[in-house]
């Protein structure tokens, strides 16, 4: 009962994007969407998700995991019934909001409930296995059923979802999980002002290129956005050193291992939410593929992310974790790499991309995390786990930002609502290339910081938790 819980919560955690890809230009339609106000309505998940993560973690380890986490999936169920009278972007994208908030607080948690549940370490493992699995089908599987559910009902049934997934949740750990002990909780306070500055940090780098755009090079808006973006980057630094209690122990962020592995899970998550995004533009806009069509051509990533499971473990065993990690996460680059030079010449090389991302995200997925939490003391492995999750949603969320705010920089008015000329099409075209190479480059930045970190120790001596996960 309890680990069909936990699993539910990362279903919701990797199904409640990707299944809302297949259905932007459905939803920009319905509502009159700009073209940025529909980048922001998949991005505000992950604003709030990724900037308030570490700080619900902090919170759970001294209030208790177990009450947050069921405190997170009532509000998730609750923004879930509200999307019934949304009429306006604005409101899906304030709900989007409070989604991320949801999912900040049930995440974080998860891995530190299943190791509660278990006393043997090998099965500990087997239930981490589980639950990470469960989220990789909610990531696989979620474009396709988008598309079929659009098909034959509304685009707000999507969302509905979300709530007897947070019921199967609330129950799972309701019964399943015993109230955290007192003794088991910490007793320092929780780093509110780190909290605050890393979270307006976050928001400010992936709201001041929209804002740039947006308001054009003649408006000190954008310029303002940069300014305190940059100041709140500076203070929260300053702050974590300097902080009793601080929220992120910095120098943990320094073990290569650690370094390594959250860098190859941001190229990683970078990719994947990039590249789920500009496809769903290139087979509906410029295609004009309807969404249960664009769902069929999705079909091949969930296959490969479905399959690919029984190879991770002989791979990593093959060549190591070093190795497996670097390798995995330049298939995952160069997935991405494909669709932004050859996108435009026919769906073949958009199938190409899917296979490759998706083939190096199941092996990254997992020795990745596997190699932050081998890096980190045994009793920081709930906020390893957390700096990893926060490293996709946030490469994910810049994804996402920078690719709209691309589109938005070549292509002059919505999207969604203005005709296709030749001129305009081929404009929407160079943007899709633009787009998807230029987060090839940043994607690629980080597989070589992630190869030079791994470097700088023996992994030799710290793989074999890292790779017991993996067999598992």
């Amino acid at each position: 009962m309890a680990l069909a819980g936990l699993s539910a919560v990362f279903l919701f955690e990797m199904l409640d994007n990707s299944v809302l890809n297949v259905a932007l230009p459905t939803i920009g339609r319905d509502l009159g969407s700009s073209t940025t106000g529909l980048q922001w309505v998949s991005s505000a998940y992950s604003v709030a998700f990724g900037g308030l993560m570490l700080l619900f973690g902090a919170v759970a380890d001294r209030v208790g995991r177990r009450r947050v986490m069921l405190s997170g999936l009532v509000l998730l169920a609750v923004a879930s019934l509200s999307t019934t009278v949304i009429s306006t972007t604005g409101q899906l994208i304030a709900v989007r909001v409070v989604m991320g908030v949801a999912a900040a607080m049930t995440t974080p948690g998860s891995m530190a409930l299943a190791f509660r549940l278990f006393d043997d370490e090998g099965l500990r493992v087997r239930a981490l296995t589980v639950i990470s699995t469960a989220g990789l089908v909610g990531l696989a599987v979620g474009p396709t059923a988008s598309g079929f559910v659009l098909a034959v009902a509304p685009w707000q049934v999507l969302l509905l979802a979300n709530v007897p997934i947070a019921l199967l949740a609330l129950v799972g750990i309701r019964l399943g999980v015993a109230r955290d002990e007192p003794a088991g909780l910490r007793r320092d306070p929780v780093d509110v002002v780190g909290a605050l500055l890393g979270t307006a940090t976050v928001a400010g780098a992936l709201l001041t290129p929209t804002v740039l755009v947006d308001a054009g090079s003649a408006s000190p808006w954008g310029s303002l956005t940069l300014i305190l973006t940059a100041l709140c980057a500076a203070g929260f630094v300053v702050r974590e050193r300097t902080a009793r209690h601080p929220l992120i122990d910095l120098p943990l962020l320094a073990r290569p291992l650690v370094s390594s592995g959250l860098a190859f899970k941001a190229a990683s998550g970078l990719a994947v939410a990039g590249l789920s995004y500009l496809v769903t533009l290139q087979l509906q806009f410029a295609w004009g593929w309807p969404p249960a069509l664009a769902a069929v051509g999705t079909l091949p990533q969930v296959v490969v992310l479905l399959a690919g499971g029984r190879f991770v473990g002989p791979f990593v065993q093959r060549v190591g974790l070093g190795r497996a990690a670097w390798i995995s996460a330049a298939g995952v680059v160069s997935g991405l790499a494909v669709f932004g030079a050859l996108s435009r010449h026919g769906y073949v090389w958009v199938l190409v991309a899917l296979v490759l991302v998706a083939a190096g995200m199941r092996v990254v997925g997992v020795v990745a995390g596997a190699s932050v939490l081998t890096g980190l003391p045994v009793d920081q492995t709930s906020v390893g786990a957390a700096l990893v999750d926060t490293s996709s949603e946030l490469a994910g969320g810049a994804a996402v930002t920078a690719a709209g705010t691309i589109v938005a920089a070549f292509v002059t008015g919505s999207i969604t609502t203005t005709h296709w000329t030749a001129a305009r099409l081929g404009d929407f075209q160079d943007a899709l290339a633009a787009a998807g190479l230029g987060l090839t480059v940043v994607a690629a930045l980080l597989v070589v910081i992630g190869v030079l970190q791994s470097r700088n120790t023996d992994l030799t001596r710290s793989t074999t938790h890292a790779e017991e996960t993996a067999r598992a």
